[in-house]
């Protein structure tokens, strides 16, 4: 029995952690899982963000979970202690600090992985302890070191007083236990190279202590090649072949930067885990911060706390499960078509949390409903691919005049079908038009048809904020929205033929709800699959949609075989025909090739 502090912190740490924890339920692990206080509420009302029981709470258990914790500046964080404690000396230092200085955890590791395509998979190993942000930061300069920096131009322009430094520490003893932990960590992974980062062209002495003592240490590890690249190749290779690297170790403010690109690399810090690791102790926590104006309204993206769980769970040697809750977070991800506003989805953090709990039900992963399979195979693809597999089987799927309204939105969903009709003069009183939501399946895509009309509005935020939370993944009006700017806020996918802010309460009524609805020349069934992304929206037939997803992958498949031939040299008009443009929705064995 591993024992566990779980420190939820607060913002939206404490729903990411229940979120996480709930699938971890799942996996019947042999944790004792022991919950403590840190944080502002702690600071708000103790003056401590991390009181001295939490402290014995650390000592007593084997690592530590900890959610997200919000920082203020010094004057913010003094207005808001308690009256009585106010102008008594008491500081606030973030508790990320603390942790990491008395429990000496001096990596900082950072997973960077390819959830969908699984294209790379490395890890970014900070020095949490040196570095630029060791505190040596001063200005206005003692004689000691401004005789250190009198002699540059600009120093002599700006004097003592008008001149700051900030010196760059690094000892042996501090170089020499983080290029171990790096090396023992590739090893551990099978990874055959280890990349120093660092700038040794520009810092020529320090750089050089560092490539001694890695040139002193890898011998102990012969198979592992190493190598010292400069932080801005790293960058850019980091986004143009993130593939190339197994590790990555480096200081602390070059570690610091290149572990923000690898989660941006990654897809976002909604996906980025993180351990803070030492001889003696450690903690896990998502990199994402608090973000306490999303605090409860169930949008936060939980998938990087489950990944945090998994990288503590490889921690405490549980790497069985440690794999499973992965592979259950890279299935949901991959898929797409239940994910947060910040994959493109419309997805709570709650309904994400039982996707992925879904996938632990499934033996191998994966939905068990086919109908479930092939809504998330088409949510993951791009329309254009999707139009070309619909144009080869003969079947317009396109919604026409119907406009993209939030940008970067990509989802899929069985059609609940709604249509309107203009008010019967006879009657009055509100018409409770859009009451049908109540009635909408989670997983569903609303297609609205008020005859293209945009005389009036069809929808707003106040049936977004609705739709969201009954798990709804988009909404496409044949017909007007208004409050567009909220919309895009909330990250909802909507799609419209138009903008106004003219109400539709006395304009139009509900006629039905689960019939038939024609938009241009397409013919939109309740339960067939709307696919929608910047490009618009498309309308799949439910009898031909795995047959659309087949050939849909492969028109992706062969364009990405295309640009790679390309990229390698291949001229355009050669690698179409290599790789069969002409017919990119046939298998690999009907296309013409040269091999």
């Amino acid at each position: 029995m591993k024992s566990v502090a779980v420190l939820p912190g607060d913002g939206i740490g404490p729903e990411v952690t229940t979120a996480a924890l709930s699938v971890v339920d799942k996996l019947g692990l042999p944790l004792d899982l022991r919950f403590g206080e840190i944080g502002w509420e702690c600071w708000r009302e103790e003056g401590d963000p991390v009181p001295q029981r939490t402290w014995k709470l650390l000592e007593e258990t084997d690592t530590c979970l900890l959610g997200a914790i919000t920082s203020k500046p010094l004057r913010e964080a003094e207005a808001e202690l308690p009256s009585d404690l106010r102008g008594t000396g008491l500081g606030f230092v973030s508790p990320v600090i603390q942790l990491r200085q008395r429990l000496n955890l001096y990596a900082n590791v950072r997973p960077v992985v390819d959830l969908v395509d699984r294209r790379f998979d490395f890890t970014v190993i900070r020095e949490n302890t040196e570095g630029l942000y060791a505190g040596f930061d001063f200005h206005g300069l003692d004689d000691a070191l401004w005789n250190t920096v009198r002699d540059h131009p600009n120093a002599q322009a700006s004097g003592p007083e008008g001149t700051s430094v900030t010196l760059r520490l690094q000892t042996e003893f501090g170089m020499d236990r983080l290029l171990r932990y790096g090396l023992a960590h590739a090893r551990s992974r099978g990874c055959t190279r280890l990349t120093l980062v660092d700038k040794p062209n520009v810092l020529r002495h320090s750089g050089d202590h560092l490539r001694t003592r890695l040139e002193r240490i890898a011998g102990d590890y012969p198979e592992i090649e190493t190598e010292i690249l400069n932080v801005d190749a790293v960058a850019l290779w980091m986004v143009r072949r993130p593939e190339r690297f197994g590790v990555l170790v480096a200081e602390n403010m070059f570690g610091d930067i290149l572990s923000d690109l690898g989660a941006g690399v990654m897809g976002g810090l909604g996906l980025a885990p993180s351990g803070n690791i030492g001889d003696h102790g450690s903690y896990f926590e998502p990199v994402h911060g608090s973000a306490p104006g999303m605090a409860g309204q169930d949008r936060a993206n939980p998938m990087a706390m489950m990944l945090t769980v998994a990288q503590l769970l490889d921690h405490l040697d549980l790497h069985v499960p440690a794999d499973e809750l992965r592979a259950a977070v890279r299935g949901v991800a991959a898929r797409r078509a239940t994910v947060t506003y910040d994959m493109g989805g419309t997805s709570g953090t709650r309904e994400v949390a039982r996707a992925v709990a879904g996938e632990l039900d499934v033996p191998g992963g994966g939905s068990s409903d086919p109908q479930d399979v092939v809504v998330d195979r088409l949510a993951r693809l791009d329309t254009a691919s999707v139009s070309d597999a619909l144009d080869s089987l003969g079947i317009g799927g396109v919604l026409a005049g119907i406009a993209p309204r939030v940008p970067g939105a990509r989802t899929a969903g069985r059609a609940f079908t709604v249509t309107y009709q203009p008010v019967d003069p006879t009657r009055t009183g509100f018409r409770n038009a859009a009451n049908y939501l109540d009635d909408v399946p989670e997983g569903s895509f609303v297609v609205v048809d008020n005859a293209g009309s945009t005389t009036c509005t069809n929808w707003g935020s106040l049936l977004t904020g609705l739709a969201r939370r009954r798990g709804v993944r988009g909404t496409a009006l044949h017909g007007s929205a208004r409050d567009v700017a909220e919309i895009r806020a909330a990250g909802y996918p909507l799609f419209s033929t138009g903008v106004t802010m003219v109400s539709g309460k006395n304009r139009v009524e509900l006629a039905e709800t689960g019939r038939d609805v024609v938009i241009g020349d397409v013919t939109v069934r309740p339960g067939d699959i709307v696919v929608a992304d910047d490009n618009g929206v498309l309308l799949v037939p439910a009898d031909h949609a795995a047959e659309v997803a087949d050939r849909a992958e492969r028109v992706e498949r062969t364009e990405g075989e295309i640009a790679g031939a390309v990229e390698a040299g291949l001229r355009l008009d050669e690698a179409r025909r290599r790789f069969g443009y002409a017919r990119p929705w046939d298998d690999g064995g009907t296309r013409p090739t040269d091999a």
